[in-house]
């Protein structure tokens, strides 16, 4: 089976249910953080607290490792609700937990908000 990209979907893995998608404008973006919506993703420190990998994290979720890296380092640029419910459920979390918003678009940590 391959994992290359399906055509038109933006689903980097080729599934049919999607992870993430992230496009050539993302790969400039600093790791965790999107400048441009002011989005940050907060995978590690959640993976950091839970004392788990990100492999475990993968087979939990059911995420291959390569879109869990995009999600994780910020290059994302869509996720699936269906994808940040999995997260939510294995992680014990919410989707804020995952998720923090700066509008003044400061990667630094703000401390759990």
């Amino acid at each position: 089976m391959s994992r290359s990209p399906a055509a038109g979907t933006g689903d980097p893995d080729g599934s049919p249910g999607g992870t993430v998608a992230h496009g050539a404008a993302a790969h400039g973006a600093p790791a965790t953080h999107d400048e441009a919506t002011g989005i940050r993703i907060r995978l590690d420190e959640l993976l950091v607290q839970r004392e788990m990998t990100l492999t475990e994290l993968s087979e939990r979720v059911g995420i291959t490792i390569v879109n869990l890296s995009i999600l994780k380092n910020g290059h994302a640029r869509a996720v699936r609700f269906s994808t940040l419910a999995r997260l939510c459920a294995v992680l014990n979390c919410q989707p804020g937990d995952l998720l923090a918003y700066d509008p003044a678009g400061e990667a630094a940590d703000d401390g759990g908000r």
